[in-house]
């Protein structure tokens, strides 16, 4: 894809597999990495509006260290790695990847989720028992600028994700659902939203009229995840008023033990 930008791994592959130098990993700061190498359009390096320098920032002002991977995700990159970020994906994930983040998570790594369309990682949340709907939301409540793919999302579950906060925006989210026994919806839409189920942009009997999870977290075996339905929280336009408490929030809870 034209459009995609490559950034190499920015120095974590020493850290994680220097295996005789227990005392220093432990000391070490925990190392998010955000993929980069699935078609991604928005990226950590980039300043635009919808890219994600300002998520990055937000992060290693607590302490954390970024970096950023293109290449195929497998046991050794995540081994480098506290957490990994997945925004934005174009492209999808090989079986050999999604094996490679399962392994991660149940092993104790944090895995972080963002969807721009969800196709490409359909597998990966379909092992982490997430579903999501085959349309983005369509709000009626608190809708912003007339659009009501636009909205503020308020009710909000008490969960360490969104303290200090009463509510945050998304824009373009996806309906998300969940059958995993340790999962909790962390946020989700009014009664009255609903989901074009036949794709012809109208309110029809026929479609879905409920409340909808737009973020799920949940824990599997030793490590944790957390799934938007929405990529455009953390990006650099939208990252302000509670969307930046909220990815405060999010860093905590990523790297907290």
């Amino acid at each position: 894809m034209d459009r995609l930008r490559r950034y190499a791994v920015v120095g974590i592959l020493s850290a994680g597999l220097c295996g005789a130098c227990t005392s220093k990993e432990e000391s070490r700061p925990p190392t998010v990495l955000f993929d980069e190498g699935h078609g991604q359009h928005f990226v950590v390096a980039g300043h635009a509006p919808l890219d994600l320098s300002g998520l990055a920032t937000q992060f290693e002002s607590q302490g954390l260290r970024v970096a950023t991977g293109a290449q195929e995700i497998d046991d050794t990159i995540l081994s480098g790695a506290d957490v990994l970020v997945i925004s934005g994906a174009f492209a999808p994930l090989t079986p050999a990847e999604t094996d490679a983040i399962m392994r991660f998570v149940t092993g104790g790594g944090r895995l972080c989720v963002m969807l721009h369309i969800p196709h490409p990682l359909l597998a990966l949340l379909e092992r982490l028992g997430v579903v999501t709907s085959n349309g983005v939301i369509r709000e009626r409540e608190n809708v912003i600028d007339v659009d009501p793919m636009n909205f503020r999302v308020t009710r909000l579950a008490p969960h360490e994700l969104t303290k200090g906060i009463d509510a945050f925006d998304v824009f373009g989210a996806w309906a998300l659902t969940s059958s995993g026994s340790e999962t909790v919806v962390v946020a989700k839409t009014s009664a009255t939203s609903w989901v074009d189920l036949n794709q012809d942009r109208e309110l029809q009997e026929r479609d879905a009229v409920q409340s909808f999870a737009v973020t799920i977290a949940g824990r599997l075996g030793k490590g944790r995840f957390v799934v938007f339905g929405d990529d455009a929280v953390f990006q650099n336009q939208f990252f302000k008023g509670n969307n930046e408490v909220l990815g405060r929030n999010l860093a905590k809870w990523l790297t907290e033990r």
